[in-house]
């Protein structure tokens, strides 16, 4: 018994330690992608899934997903580049590497162009495999013809996203029968952020923004990549912003990992150059969405109408039957408040010096693209109605949570609806 007693506190102790979320430089320049943050593609170094306990079959999944791959936001994003780059050109004011780097610019504005925003094939291909495994994985709750509840927010990204979700599943089994919607009806679950948080996290004159000013003023040092890149210095007093043009080259070279033009910008940058960068952009995603110390939760507790849309799907599943899943669609912005709300491993971590944040919380981690959380339900047929357990995955990964087991990653749902409630309290 005291063995059993101190397994389980350990496991629990397991749970509020940010496993895996420690990040070094190391890992970065192994793996240069990482450094574009929310735009590392989604990763496919699965383990393994636990078998179910002897009797438990599952009969009932609760999905909440990020779009998959996208293009940068808008056609903007891509098109001043070029524009500069081709005046540079005219003017001869371009490097030889400038003038490579300006060949590939326009190869990425052909495809891109009119796509800003939207899924790329990547994208697609991704929530298809997602949709792929979750079937392989709970074969049982997707037998015959159960109903299956599909929404999306508005954002066509995140329809796409559901409906290359749900073509997969149907493909696997036509005789699903899938609900599909993108609405304003289901907006204030599927993308809900409070004025109170809102008024927290404006980079204008959020409480955090001065000292953030000053953080990125320190990691962004573009005087070497703009002498690399053009060698008219009048040209450059004249029309080149140095820090904006090293913050667009920047995110042009993140998002290529999810494009299907085979180009890369990643020679023009030095590994610490992209690792400062980052280090930016992974504090303002964790100021904007997580659990910043001096925001007392405000940020986090914008997923509560999420996590309580999850417990009463789940509720009607357990008590109707006939449902083999709810899945939901939505943004990195609504998955980051909600695994830190779910207090899965790392993901709730509080800090505030910006210095701190990379070493304890990754937005690469956290919310890759096509980044999702499933809830998986197992029922023992031979056992009471009430006698089911489920299992928590984010990104395909099991996760513990701070709730008491001793069959991780197994839970009793009694035990993990009853937290989440007091929670929503």
């Amino acid at each position: 018994m005291r063995l059993k007693q101190l397994l389980l506190c350990g496991m629990m102790w397991m749970c509020c330690v940010p496993l895996g979320a420690q990040t070094s430089k190391e890992e970065m320049f192994s793996t240069i992608e990482k450094t574009g943050g929310v735009y590392w593609a989604y990763p496919l170094d699965f383990a393994p899934q636990t078998r179910a306990p002897k009797g438990y079959k599952p009969f009932y999944v609760s999905h909440y997903g990020r779009h998959g791959s996208r293009y940068l936001i808008g056609d903007r994003d891509y098109k001043w580049l070029v524009d500069l780059f081709e005046e540079a050109h005219r003017e001869g004011a371009l490097s030889d590497l400038g003038e490579d780097a300006r060949q590939r610019l326009l190869k990425v504005w052909e495809e891109a162009e009119g796509h800003g925003g939207d899924l790329t094939p990547l994208g697609v291909r991704q929530h298809r495999g997602i949709a792929e495994r979750m079937y392989a994985a709970f074969p049982e709750a997707f037998k015959g013809n159960p109903f299956i509840s599909a929404r999306s927010t508005v954002v066509l990204r995140c329809a796409m996203s559901m409906v290359a979700f749900g073509d997969r599943l149907k493909e696997l089994n036509p005789n699903l029968r899938i609900s599909y919607e993108a609405s304003h009806k289901y907006m204030d679950y599927l993308n809900y952020h409070t004025d109170e948080s809102n008024r927290f996290t404006s980079s204008t004159d959020g409480p955090w923004a001065e000292e953030y000013r000053k953080f990125e003023d320190v990691h962004t040092n573009p005087d070497r990549l703009i002498a690399s890149l053009f060698k008219d210095k009048r040209f450059i007093l004249k029309k080149v912003n140095p820090k904006e043009v090293m913050w667009g080259m920047y995110w042009v070279a993140s998002d290529m990992q999810n494009a299907e033009t085979q180009v890369s910008f990643y020679d023009l940058f030095q590994p610490q150059e992209l690792f400062d960068l980052w280090q930016c952009i992974n504090y303002r995603f964790y100021v904007g969405n997580a659990n910043h110390a001096d925001g007392k939760g405000i940020v986090v507790a914008n997923a509560k109408s999420l996590l309580r849309n999850i417990l009463d799907s789940a509720d009607e599943a357990i008590q109707k039957g006939g449902i083999a899943a709810t899945l939901r669609f939505g943004h990195d912005g609504n998955v980051i408040p909600l695994v830190a709300l779910m207090q899965i491993e790392n993901c709730n971590v509080a800090v505030d010096d910006p210095y701190e944040v990379y070493k304890v919380w990754s937005d690469f981690k956290v919310v890759p693209m096509a980044a999702n959380v499933q809830i998986a339900f197992f029922r023992n047929e031979k056992g009471s109605v009430d006698d089911i357990l489920v299992k928590i995955l984010h990104n395909e990964h099991e996760v513990h949570i701070p709730v008491q087991t001793d069959q991780f990653p197994f839970y009793k749902w009694s035990d993990v609806e009853s937290y989440y409630r007091n929670l929503l309290k």
